[in-house]
């Protein structure tokens, strides 16, 4: 039995959205396998790893993940609990048109350099406004099209393109740091825990992560963190219990990380995602 469950959420002649689920069953790497035409891959829950190769990157909220046509490759799970994607399927030449230059390979097909890229907090918002306002129909088609132009555009622009300039080593340390935080991410961490964990010191380590993601360890925890309340955010009445289980200090830090992040409050924020199409 396929663990893996594809729910198409809009299909246009411009775009198609799916709400891709893998339930992380098999833990060790998966058969090759590949896409027909190139595309971008928002992970909004849980944990997986791309292998490309001798290449490996981590998948999850705070990145988009670049599928190249053709382009062999294997997913593992090192963290129980599976995924959520939102995988998007853009006309080429739409794609093309958006994405930055410097950000693909000098060929006739659209295919991107690296195998994925750090977004934002408003991309996050993005993503769940799309996934929820398709699931529960509560946005028209047309304006799910507006949201993931501008969702790619956001992901893809000069805002958030950077290259990769750390060695393989470092990018593997901080690989790991991901891998720990994603397995629980209500607990409230010490650096000395987390070097202990991974076997490098504190200063070394955020030293690295920093070089490598561009934020401080502890803003890439604070942003996973509210992705996943973006996610559950529908499925509680009380927001302090969905702040206590994502191990903020209050109700009230938490409002503020959210508030700060996406531009509104977390209360706002789920009666738009709630409410029922007119």
């Amino acid at each position: 039995m396929s663990d893996l469950t594809v729910k198409t959420l809009l299909s246009t002649p411009s775009l198609t959205l799916r709400n891709v689920r893998c339930t992380g069953i098999c833990r060790h790497r998966s058969a090759e396998e590949c896409v027909s035409a190139t595309q971008l891959n928002f992970p909004y829950r849980g944990l997986y790893l791309r292998h490309l190769g001798n290449d490996r990157a981590v998948a999850d909220a705070n990145h988009v993940m670049f599928f190249n046509a053709q382009e062999g490759y294997q997913v593992s799970h090192p963290v129980e609990g599976g995924d959520d994607c939102l995988s998007l399927d853009l006309d080429q030449g739409l794609l093309g048109e958006l994405a930055p230059k410097a950000l693909l390979q000098t060929s006739a097909d659209i295919a991107f350099r690296a195998q994925s890229q750090r977004i934002d907090a408003r991309s996050q918002a993005l993503v769940a406004l799309l996934h929820h306002g398709l699931e529960h129909g509560t946005i028209e088609p047309l304006e799910a099209e507006a949201l993931a132009l501008t969702l790619v555009s956001r992901s893809l622009g000069p805002r958030t393109a950077r290259p990769l300039t750390a060695t393989p080593a470092r990018r593997r340390l901080a690989d790991r740091v991901k891998i720990l935080l994603a397995g629980d991410l209500s607990r409230r961490w010490a650096l000395a825990e987390i070097g202990k964990e991974i076997g490098s010191s504190p200063a070394y380590l955020t030293q690295v992560f920093r070089q490598v993601e561009g934020m401080p360890l502890y803003r890439y925890q604070l942003q996973l963190r509210l992705a996943r309340a973006l996610d559950l955010i529908k499925r509680y009445d009380d927001l302090s219990a969905l702040a206590a289980e994502l191990g903020f200090s209050s109700h009230s830090h938490f409002t503020s990380a959210f508030r700060q992040a996406f531009g509104r409050s977390p209360s706002d924020f789920r009666r738009v995602t709630t409410a029922k199409a007119n």
